[in-house]
């Protein structure tokens, strides 16, 4: 992070078709290339959601990423909500 940036947590719910298409997957990398922290799982209801934490502009993009998705997606709806960052993350990993 670079001097005077503020680190920001955001707390996404995508909707569509986001499972089996490799969502996670390219999340995780999406995020990891962003140098983001934090984590992405399915849920039951055939959402996914992810927790990350990093420089604001950084999540702005990491947002619009999510937005699409992996080529394979077809996302309907992202909610979105700021959190405070905890600082609880090393690394970017997919829960299950």
């Amino acid at each position: 992070m670079r001097e005077g940036e503020e680190n920001c947590r955001v707390h996404l719910r995508i909707y569509g078709r986001v499972q089996g298409v490799f969502f996670r997957y390219e999340t995780e990398n999406v995020a990891r290339k962003m140098n983001l922290v934090g984590w992405v799982r399915n849920n039951y209801d055939g959402s996914v959601e992810t927790v990350a934490e990093g420089p604001r502009e950084a999540l702005e993009k990491f947002i619009e990423w999510c937005k699409k998705g992996p080529s394979r997606a077809r996302v309907d709806k992202v909610d979105i909500n700021w959190e405070k960052p905890t600082g609880e993350f090393k690394t970017f990993r997919i829960e299950y």
